[in-house]
């Protein structure tokens, strides 16, 4: 038994400091990660904020009912209960189970609805990037800043993390990376080119489909600097889980120098870079 205590310890104190890192690793996920992720916009800790509130109240359903159910076995069994009660109605009853589920519903969906709105309600944004899903890749343009594209297309795994050390994270790296300011409201503009796809970065509370013959919108506002990974969040086609997403979020300085040499770094985009990135 003491070894068996020992060898639990030991386990228990080599996780803690792995959760702990997860919990400081911002924009990806994490292993032994608890919960969602770290959020990197305001928008997503109003998420996070929304599912605490209504984890807390389906965990209280869950120990009430639970208890409930409980007491009842053993009050009201045959044995500890031999005459059963007469009783076929309680209006006090009746009257709580229909008042308590409708009040619990309302206090849901007032920060539902308000947390819908703030993120349907696009802000006046101060960059438009518009991205484009294909199978299977993302292509970006940015209107605002020349009307440049490029190309991002996954990492093989031989030049991502772990094969390659402080590499990217497998299946998460791109060639190309989304370059956005820190503080600035980004809208982004999602279509597809073939099928549908879903541009999402969960540490900024964004999802959003990219449907082909449509323009959809979202925003985010980083407050961060960092980089943010994500992934199609829409079953694509066989290559589905090899479309992922790289946003780095950088100051307003380096935005602009990047975006200077974006333009001509870009400029004669127009076919695809796959053969490049697999080499």
């Amino acid at each position: 038994m003491i070894r068996r205590f020992a060898s639990f310890a030991t386990l228990v104190a080599v996780m803690l400091p792995v959760a702990a890192v997860a919990q400081t690793l911002l924009g990806q996920p994490t292993p032994w990660q608890l919960g969602l992720q770290p959020a990197g916009a305001d928008r997503m800790r109003d998420i996070i904020g929304l599912h605490t509130f209504v984890l807390y109240i389906i965990s209280f359903i869950s120990l009430f009912v639970g208890g409930l159910l409980v007491w009842i076995m053993i009050r009201f069994n045959a044995t500890a209960n031999p005459t059963p009660s007469a009783t076929t109605h309680n209006t006090t009853l009746e009257v709580l189970w229909t008042i308590v589920p409708v009040l619990i519903l309302v206090a849901i969906a007032i920060p539902s609805f308000r947390l819908l709105y703030f993120e349907d309600v696009i802000p006046k944004p101060d960059l438009t990037i518009k991205a484009i899903g294909k199978q299977w890749y993302w292509t970006y343009q940015y209107p605002d800043n020349g009307n440049f594209q490029f190309d991002a297309l996954r990492i093989p795994d031989r030049r991502s993390a772990p094969a390659v050390p402080n590499g990217p994270p497998r299946l998460l790296g791109t060639t190309n990376h989304v370059v956005v300011p820190v503080g600035k409201i980004v809208r982004v503009l999602t279509t597809g080119a073939d099928v549908i796809h879903s541009w999402a970065i969960p540490a900024f509370g964004v999802k959003m489909d990219a449907v082909p013959g449509r323009i959809n919108a979202t925003w985010f506002k980083a407050d961060t600097i960092g980089t943010y990974y994500g992934e199609c969040s829409e079953l694509c086609g066989a290559n589905h889980a090899f479309m992922p997403i790289t946003v780095d979020v950088v100051s307003q300085a380096d935005f602009d120098m990047w975006a200077q040499q974006a333009k001509t770094k870009f400029a004669s985009a127009g076919a695809p870079t796959r053969v490049a990135a697999e080499q």
